[in-house]
């Protein structure tokens, strides 16, 4: 199921490159969405899970990842999707989670994680030790994060050849932007150096043929750079093709990779197109759809408040507002201001940190009653072009339906971007 994957260098090189979306995250919605246009396209679907939100210790969703593979294999059995179109991959799979205590501590648990994920049929796994955990500098050297990246895979190699399946492939690279965007407002982001990314590639090369992993480095099909583009609270980094230039050429020399574009959340259709055309072939989006989820949730919230007798003055919104404010560690150090720019984040911004509280029972419960208050309603058409002005015709589907048209308009862009160069 990975081999479309290894298919993406091969694309590029042949003139027509096409890229594929890595759809980040464990919000059934957006499952549910990915799922759908699967099915619609009849092209694969790559989910990933991250270290944070899926491990073998549960994660902030509470799910290992043999529950995640569970869930996204429960909704593709719903949605009458052909399993065989289904590919997925771990992110950031290295110590990040577990930072804050010593090294080796952080390792053993990130090489019983990574085990866990394989086990679990994950077939595309982002190596990712670039961070330094207690009493080490924030930023690694290469050397440093390349023997920790072979040791990680040394247990993904084992871990497959004990469960009798394929191993996977690999994503690696050092200059690997923070898991869900930065937590500042940027001016600017500069691309990766072309001397740099070549670096990083042979000196992973060198590592790993020393460790006997030649057979797993030749598996590796991309790595990881930051080609211009970056989102942090209140604004997006849009990716410049010029800046790049010198960045893209490293793949001339590498006809077996691609590169792996992270936070590329809110950037425009062109853009993603560009980032495509350039080789960076894998795109990942995880914030930018659960935002989307949370525009079209607040919205229908907002509608309910209106037409549904008793249901409240946005009853969902002022859960979610007290969620946050009582469990403030999924936001807090993130967001910045006084009170004001506070509340303003916690529920707009585009870090979207909201998107740590949707698996809670109290969101969870709020979700559900307004499906329920709004189940079998017409919505008016001048409501709908009030909060929803891009779903006016509408007016009779369900809420999960408005839900998973929104996200799925996000994920049409990148459908879209993804396919531009195919032959």
């Amino acid at each position: 199921m990975s081999g479309i994957l290894q298919e993406l260098a091969a694309a590029r090189v042949a003139g027509n490159p096409v890229g594929i979306t890595s759809v980040c995250t464990a919000h059934p919605v957006v499952l549910r969405a990915a799922i759908r246009r699967a099915k619609m396209t009849g092209r694969h679907v790559l989910i990933e899970a991250t270290c944070n939100q899926v491990n073998h210790l549960g994660g902030y969703t509470g799910l290992t990842p043999s529950d995640f593979v569970g869930l996204v294999l429960g909704i593709a059995n719903e949605e009458g999707l052909d399993q065989n179109l289904l590919i997925f991959g771990g992110d950031h799979l290295g110590p990040n989670p577990w930072k804050k205590e010593p090294a080796e501590d952080a390792l053993q648990k990130a090489r019983v994680m990574v085990e866990a994920y394989v086990a679990a049929g994950f077939t595309k796994i982002h190596i990712d030790t670039s961070m330094g955990c207690a009493g080490e500098p924030a930023a690694l050297d290469d050397m440093t994060i390349a023997n920790r990246a072979a040791d990680i895979c040394r247990t993904a190699e084992a871990a497959a050849l004990k469960a009798g399946i394929a191993p996977p492939v690999y994503i690696l690279g050092t200059e690997v932007p923070v898991p869900g965007g930065a937590d500042h407002v940027l001016d600017s982001v500069e691309p990766t150096s072309q001397q740099a990314a070549r670096t990083t590639i042979e000196i992973h090369r060198e590592i790993f043929e020393k460790a006997g992993l030649a057979d797993a480095f030749d598996r590796v099909i991309a790595f990881v750079v930051q080609p211009g583009v970056e989102f942090g609270s209140e604004n997006v980094i849009v990716y410049d093709p010029p800046k790049a230039v010198e960045l893209a050429k490293v793949l001339e020399d590498h006809d077996g990779l691609v590169f792996e574009a992270h936070s590329t959340d809110y950037q425009p259709e062109d853009a993603l197109t560009s980032l495509v055309r350039d080789g960076f072939a894998i795109l990942k989006v995880g914030p930018g759809v659960t935002f989307e989820f949370r525009e079209a949730v607040y919205a229908l919230d907002m509608i309910a408040s209106e037409i549904v007798p008793g249901y409240g003055t946005r009853p969902l919104a002022s859960a979610m507002e007290k969620l946050m404010v009582d469990f403030p560690d999924d936001w807090k150090g993130h967001y910045h201001g006084d009170d004001m720019a506070l509340r303003i984040q916690r529920h707009y911004s585009y870090s979207d940190r909201i998107r740590y509280y949707w698996n809670r029972p109290e969101a969870l419960s709020a979700v559900r009653n307004l499906v329920a208050a709004l189940d079998g309603r017409v919505i008016p058409e001048p409501l709908l072009r009030q909060f929803l002005p891009e779903y006016t015709s509408l007016s009779t589907a369900s809420a999960e339906d408005i839900l998973i048209k929104a996200v799925d308009a996000v994920l049409a862009v990148y459908d879209r971007a993804t396919t531009a160069g195919r032959a």
